[in-house]
Order: structure tokens, then sequence, then C-alpha cells
């Protein structure tokens, strides 16, 4: 199952990656990866070796990814703008047989068998008569793909090569990506929803657009001829506020907005503007996308769409999301071997709470591990934020437990308001208070200006915020 090949052969002078200096063709990519496919055997590297990635998105890279997929090596690709120290870290529990990376984005970084893209063209032009062999099984691993970390420490999640083919095979059945169209890769490859953006090009046919370096999202849609769109809410808030963003996003056939909950005021604001979103519930595990809209929006919705073809979920007792299928992964690797992670009917435990209809519709209520108990009473931050997120002058809202003597916990707020003067704390109080109850309704309100996000992603980082009101009384 040579997948590169395969997509030369059907789609060969459609371009698969673009850039604002240029393109590259599904024929031309075919012709490079096999030469650094070639230089990864003469170095040594073959079926089932783990290969390490340490730098930004570019073509580079993306040639790389399709040539470790030629010759069935492990990609693993991780998050470069962690510290020296941490991906250090990540390289040692990965023990990859070989790692490439971006001097310039992980500077200071020293790990064994290492070497720079430079390196690796080097090795590429002196292994020019070398051959490699397409390696077939497409139950062969594929990727280790590091969670997102939006509570705890990463885990590294690996994949098969049939776990990402059936998951962009069910991606495509819903939302079809054929040569003309384009993505944007908005989302680094050591996040499951970049990297699997890469086997929708090469079932589909349609490009990858790739931003110049630094370029902010405005920019680069304006620069490259993108057709699709993957955001999260809060880039969304924010195109939506850019001087003519609604206009760029109505353009677009599809906007995938998912990574967290969207508040009713949010999508109230796209589905009057006319944007073509689609919404869409996913994990690292599953490969991405579990659930999506199967048309774009009408009117607001609270559900995250309906189940994608090659995927099952069940919602347990206790109101957990269960999932499984040909996209679940293999497991999580662990320094010990393999943990497959599933329960004995082979359900994994997602850790979200919510709710399956008849016809397959999925709606997320929020964490398991984000809910806190309040006075006997079960508390889910996501609904008290939406609530906040749909009042007037708040834009965006974030809702940690903080410790009280008479409840055990309260919730408290963090909150965006408008720059045009939003409300004070006494009239959101009242405002909240009307809304969601006495119980549910925060006790303390934090203004930001500017959320802390994870490292490399748009997400807010609400395990900071937590620690942060760790010791508030």
């Amino acid at each position: 199952m040579d997948l590169v090949r395969e997509a030369s052969e059907r789609f060969g002078g459609h371009p698969a990656l673009v850039m604002p200096e240029g393109r590259l063709s599904f024929a031309e990519g075919d012709l490079q990866s096999a030469l650094i496919a070639a230089a990864l055997t003469s170095l040594g590297i073959g079926q089932g070796d783990v290969v390490a990635l340490a730098a930004p998105n570019g073509p580079e890279a993306l040639l790389l990814m399709m040539a470790l997929l030629r010759i069935g090596a492990v990609a693993a690709p991780v998050n470069h703008r962690f510290t020296p120290a941490h991906v250090g870290g990540m390289l040692d529990r990965l023990r990859p047989k070989l790692t490439v990376y971006d001097p310039d984005a992980c500077p200071g970084l020293t790990v064994e068998r290492a070497i720079t893209f430079e390196t690796l063209d080097e090795v590429k032009h002196a292994a020019a008569s070398t051959t490699f062999t397409a390696a077939d099984d497409p139950d062969r691993p594929a990727s280790v793909i590091h969670t997102s970390a939006s509570s705890g420490r990463p885990k590294a999640a690996m994949h098969s090569l049939s776990n990402h083919w059936h998951n962009a095979m069910g991606s495509a059945a819903n939302l079809p990506f054929a040569p003309g169209d384009c993505w944007l890769l908005s989302l680094p490859i050591y996040h499951v929803g970049g990297y699997s953006m890469l086997f929708r090009c090469l079932l589909g046919g349609g490009a990858l657009a790739l931003p110049p370096a630094g370029a902010s999202l405005e920019e680069s849609l304006s620069q490259l001829p993108v057709t699709h769109l993957s955001l999260v809410p809060t880039q969304l808030y924010r195109m939506l506020r850019a001087p003519g963003g609604a206009v760029t996003l109505r353009r677009l056939k599809a906007i995938l907005l998912g990574g967290s909950a969207a508040g009713r005021a949010l999508l109230e604001e796209a589905v009057e503007a006319g944007l073509p979103i689609h919404l869409t519930y996913g994990s690292t595990e599953m490969g991405s996308q579990v659930s999506t809209s199967p048309h774009p929006l009408d009117a607001v919705s609270d559900d995250s769409g309906t189940l994608l073809p090659y995927r099952e979920a069940a919602i347990a007792p206790d109101g957990e999301i269960l999932v499984k299928g040909p996209c679940l992964f293999m497991g999580y690797l662990r320094h010990d071997g393999l943990d497959p992670a599933r329960d004995g009917d082979g359900w994994l435990h997602t850790g979200d709470i919510g709710s399956l209809s008849d016809e397959g519709r999925l709606t997320v209520l929020g964490r398991r591990d984000n809910m806190f108990i309040s006075g006997g009473e079960n508390i889910h931050p996501e609904e008290i934020e939406q609530a906040l997120a749909s009042l007037p002058g708040i834009e965006e809202a974030l809702v940690v437990p903080i410790r009280d003597r008479e409840y055990g916990e309260r919730p408290m707020a963090w909150v965006k308001v408008s720059k045009k003067g939003g409300p004070d704390d006494t009239a959101i109080a009242k405002m909240a208070g009307a809304a969601l109850g006495g119980l549910k309704r925060p006790v303390a309100f934090r203004r930001v200006d500017k959320w802390v996000t994870i490292a490399g992603s748009a997400k807010i980082d609400r395990e900071w915020y937590r620690k942060k009101v760790m010791n508030y009384e």
C-alpha cells in the first residue's frame, strides 16, 4: 500500500502542496519522497523504525512524512515549540532510531542520532542510486502522535496505516476533498488534526496549503487559494473581528470547527454571516474526526454532527462517550510496550461526557476530568462557559473550580470582555445568576486580555488557569 505512488498515478500533475513561492504536484511529491526514502534506507532506517521530527510545517517536513510512509517507518513528529529539555524528554521516551530537526526552530536541542534537513538533503544526493522497498502491510504502525495535553502529561498514541486510511475515507464520505480543493495546513503536523490532512490529500487529491513562517491566519488566507479550513473557536472569533474576515471566510467551501466547545453567541454570529461551518468532534486516539456536521450550519446546533463512517460510539451509564472502530489507534506507547487502552468490549473511554441520539448525532457536554462537585451537585465548567459567552459584552469565558469551605468547590470565571466596554463584575454576576442559578453562578471573575494557550495550539490552557487559582479563597 504505497499511498504516495498511488496518489501520483491518480492525480499526477495536480498540486499536492501549495506555497506562496510555488506548487509541488503529486508526481513531483512521488519523485522527491522516493529520493528521501532511499536516503533513509541508506541510513539504515526500515520498516517499524521510529523516526522523530522536530520542525515546523514545511515542504521538507511533509515530504519526509511521505517518505516514512513509503518505507514503513514510524513517523513521530513532536512539538518543537516546547523547551529543548521538554523536547529532549519526549525523544528519550520515544527512543527514535533517527531524529530529523530544524536547528533554527529547535536551538539548543542535543539528542543522539539526529540530523538536520540540510544533512538529509546531502544524504539524499549521495544515495541517489539507492533503491527502497515499499512497505505493503496496512496494519503496520505508521505514526506516534502525542495528545494535546489539555490536562496532564501528553500521551504517545500509536496509529497504524489502516487507522489513518479509514479516518480519511470516513472524512471524505462526509466532506469530499478533491483536485481543485485546497486545505490550509493551519494545524501543526505533530497534532493529529494536522497529520491527518496528509492522508486526506493523498486519498482525495486535494492540495495542502503551507502558509509562510510566522504568517497570520488572515495573511495566509489572502496569499493562498484556500477552499477548506480547520479552526478552533478562538481562531474563528478573531477572524470575525478582523477587517474583512467574515467576507474572506464566506468564500470558502467548508470550515471545520472543533477542538473545543463553541459558544452559542459565536455560532449565531457565524450563521448570520453565512459561513460554511461544519461542527466536529474528534480525538487523537481516533485519528482526528469522530463526528461532523453533514451540511454547513443554517442554525445554531448544540451537537457536534453525526458519526462518520468507520466509527462507532456509545454512551456509558455515567455519561462518558465511548468509541471504537477501524480508526481507533493501536494504543499508547509506554516504556514497557503498547497499552491498547480498551475495555473488555473493545471500547476506548474518551473522558468526555455527552449524549448520542438515535440518528447518530453526538452531543459533547465537556470533559469528565473538568467536572467538579459543588454542594453535592455535578458542575460542568463548559456549560457555564457557554452561558457566560452568550451574555452581552462577554466574548469568551473559562471556568475553573476554587476551594470553598461550605460547598467544597465553587466555580470561578476568567472572562474576556468586549473592547468597547463590557459589563462590570456586578452586572456579569447578575446576568449569570439569572441564566445559571445560584449554585452554578461563578463566585468571582477575573479579566483577561490575552489567553494563555497550550504550546503550539490555539486552545486555552485550562490547566494553567486551574493552577493559577488553586490557592485562591
